[in-house]
């Protein structure tokens, strides 16, 4: 195997043979062909994608390159969600406790933040001494004590997955439908599952913006995964507008806190439901979504969901005391509200934008290495479709330093857009639900 023909093969749209394609990645992950190497590669694979057969090779060199889990011993069903990334999305620090309540066994497997999209693990890590870096037995020790538990890659699972991920968050090939896929699929095919929930986002601050190529990478990983045994349910949900009112890892983590105390935003808790809804139906066949829907409700305003939680935090090291006073985790020293220039009608929200600012305030990595301030982002007031006044808040920057508070400044302003029409049109926050048995439309 020739690292340069591999490349120069996938760069001028040829399909790279099965035993060539395994001999390059596992030479990446022994060291011997170069990260700029890996670089180039990806590149040619942004442009010219990857067929079916290539996709699979991939996928299993990332699930061979290291362990599987064995869960079976914990006698439950065991299901797991994952989202492709979006703009204010923190689903899973509330879903996970939801479904634990209602019995499934979560073993979450998450990843940090990726090109303009925060991470799980950064979100959680801003609880002070919350640990993600367990050991695969801490692990079962977590799920065998709360019945969930949230953690990074280990060194043991997916390797090859772990470094490729890192790569394409700082080289601009993210985007990759047959990458996202097989990266996605490769960790969740390791955990022991018996039953995966795919958020596939939609829209401008998603990584795939186009429905159809949205449905495109559902439709893959569903293949992906019940070709492998794993049932599978992937749902396409907005991300043409943040979800929640809060971007920016802690002041995410604080929103989900107070979504598990039945006063979180609105769309959060109805994708929250409807997701923990498809966990149930996963973990048992018999269940009716309307019911399983209206289980969910009850445990996440009981405050059931908040005591799994805390259990949780406290199993894996984090400080309890937090979710009393989640205020602590808005710890940017900086604050800017920033008010309407004029009155009119919320026309839009720009997602991305809004993301890219909370990687320029310091909130996101540009580089692998890099560390995050957690404390940074932004806090919004208003939502697509609400009528504003001029001088009424339209959110708040929270920043570490007088330019990145200016600069927070200017991106928060601009991505709101108000208009002058009394309607605006946007994306239902549910619009598909692809299966096995095909896609089915929504809304």
């Amino acid at each position: 195997m020739i690292p340069s023909r591999v490349i120069e093969q996938k760069r001028d749209g040829r399909a790279v043979p099965r035993e060539e394609l395994r001999g390059f990645l596992d030479a990446f992950l022994r060291g011997e062909v170069q990260d700029y190497q890996m670089a180039a590669f990806l590149m040619a694979v942004y442009f010219r994608g990857l067929d079916g057969d290539e996709t699979g090779t991939l996928l299993q060199a990332m699930v061979g390159s290291g362990s599987s889990l064995d869960l079976a011993y914990l006698g439950r069903p065991r299901v797991d969600k994952h989202s492709t990334g979006g703009v204010g999305d923190k689903v899973s620090l509330v879903l996970a406790p939801v479904a634990a309540e209602l019995g499934v066994i979560v073993p979450m497997m998450s990843g940090r933040g990726l090109g303009h999209t925060t991470g799980t693990l950064d979100k959680l890590e801003a609880i002070p001494g919350f640990r993600t870096r367990l050991s695969l037995n801490e692990f079962r020790a977590v799920l065998e004590e709360v019945g969930c538990a949230m953690i990074g890659q280990t060194e043991e699972i997916a390797p090859l997955d772990r470094r490729l991920y890192a790569l394409r968050d700082v080289t601009g090939t993210v985007p990759i439908i047959s990458a996202i896929a097989a990266s996605i699929m490769s960790k969740k095919l390791a955990e022991g599952l018996t039953g995966l929930v795919l958020d596939v986002k939609v829209g401008g601050g998603a990584f795939i913006p186009e429905e159809e190529r949205a449905l495109d990478l559902a439709h893959t990983m569903v293949d992906l995964g019940e070709g492998h045994g794993l049932p599978t349910v992937a749902l396409l949900t907005a991300m043409d507008r943040p979800l929640g009112m809060a971007i920016g890892n802690g002041l995410e983590t604080a929103e989900a806190i107070a979504c598990l105390r039945g006063d979180g935003p609105e769309d959060l808790e109805e994708l929250v439901v409807e997701e923990v809804a498809e966990m149930l139906g996963l973990a048992d066949g018999d269940t009716d979504r309307a019911i399983a829907r209206g289980r969910a409700r009850e445990v996440l305003r009981s405050g059931q969901a908040l005591a799994r939680f805390a259990k949780l935090v406290r199993a894996q090291g984090g400080d309890v005391s937090t979710l009393e006073d989640p205020a602590r985790l808005r710890t940017a020293p900086l604050q800017r509200v920033i008010e309407a220039e004029r009155a009119g009608t919320v026309a839009s929200i720009a997602s991305r934008a809004l993301g890219e600012g909370v990687v320029s305030l310091g909130g996101g990595r540009r580089r692998m290495d890099e560390a995050i301030d957690p404390g940074v982002g932004f806090e919004l007031a208003v939502r697509v479709g609400q009528e504003v006044q001029a001088g009424q808040p339209l959110g708040t920057v929270h920043a570490n330093s007088d330019a990145t508070l200016a600069s927070g400044a200017e991106v928060l302003r601009s991505a709101v857009r108000i208009a002058s029409e009394l309607s605006v049109s946007f994306r239902p926050l549910v619009s598909h639900r692809v299966t096995a048995g095909g896609i089915e439309a929504l809304a």
